[in-house]
C-alpha cells in the first residue's frame, strides 16, 4: 500500500488542479469537431470551464449543459482596441448564446495614455451588458508597466468586474508569479485573479495559484494533468 501512496497523492493533486482550469481553445483555425472534443475533455477531467471563441460558443454551451462545466467566451479579443459599443454587443450576444462568464480585453493603448475614464467606461459597459454573468478583465500584462497594472486593477474593481486576468496568450509576455502577486495585492482577497498565458505545467499552475490566482487559463490543460 505504501508504494501506491505517491501515485494516489498525484492523482488527488491533479484532480484538485482541474477545478481551477479554464480549458481554452481560441485558435483561429479551430474547427467545430475540435471544439466538441475540447468540451468532452473538459467534462472528462472536471475542468472549471471551457473557453472558446464566440462563433463556437453555442456549440460548447450545448455540449457542456448540465455537466458542471462553465461555457465562457471572449470579447474584444485579442487586441481590446475595438469600440466599446461593439464589446457591449458582443457580451450581450454571448450571454444569449449561453455564456456563463465573459473574458474581455481592455483598451491597452488608451490605458497607456494616462486618461483612464474611457477605460473604466469600456469595462463597465461590458459588465453591464453581460450581467449577471461575471466578467474577467484581461490586462495584457506583458505590455504594461507595474504602475499601469495597478491602475488597471483598480479600474476593474471600480467597474464591478469579477476578475482581472494576466494575458490573452496572443500578445507579448505570459503569466508570472510576480504579476499574480501584484494583481492579488491590488484587488484584495475577495476579487478574482486569472493567470493565463504560457501555463504549460502543473508546477507552474500551482505556483501561480499559490501566488494568488484562483483561476488558470490554458490550452495545455490535458497535458498538464497527464492525459
Amino acid at each position: 500500500m505504501q508504494s501506491k501512496k505517491p501515485f494516489a497523492q498525484g492523482v488527488l493533486r491533479r484532480s484538485g488542479l482541474a477545478q481551477f482550469i479554464d480549458h481554452t481553445l481560441l485558435r483561429p483555425d479551430a474547427r467545430p469537431m475540435e471544439v466538441a472534443n475540447h468540451c468532452r475533455e473538459a467534462v472528462r477531467h472536471g475542468f472549471k470551464a471551457v473557453c472558446v471563441n464566440p462563433f463556437h460558443l453555442g456549440l460548447a454551451a450545448g455540449f457542456v449543459a448540465g455537466q458542471g462545466v462553465l461555457p465562457i467566451t471572449v470579447v474584444g479579443f485579442p487586441l481590446g482596441a475595438t469600440l466599446t459599443s461593439v464589446k457591449a454587443f458582443e457580451a450581450r450576444e454571448a450571454v444569449n448564446l449561453g455564456a456563463r462568464e465573459i473574458d474581455m480585453v481592455i483598451n491597452v493603448g488608451q490605458l497607456k495614455t494616462g486618461k483612464t475614464r474611457p477605460v473604466l467606461e469600456d469595462i463597465a459597459a461590458v459588465v453591464q451588458a453581460a450581467a449577471p454573468c461575471p466578467v474577467k478583465v484581461i490586462l495584457e500584462t506583458g505590455l504594461l508597466t507595474d504602475d499601469e497594472k495597478r491602475i488597471a486593477c483598480h479600474l476593474a474593481v471600480e467597474a464591478k468586474a469579477a476578475f482581472v486576468k494576466t494575458c490573452t496568450g496572443f500578445g507579448t509576455g505570459s503569466a508570472t508569479v510576480e504579476d499574480v502577486k501584484l494583481l492579488r495585492r491590488e484587488v484584495g482577497p475577495d476579487f478574482g485573479v486569472k493567470a493565463s498565458g504560457g501555463v504549460d505545467s502543473a508546477e507552474k499552475a500551482w505556483a501561480l495559484i499559490n501566488a494568488g490566482a484562483n483561476r488558470i487559463g490554458t490550452s495545455r490543460s490535458t497535458m498538464i494533468l497527464g492525459g
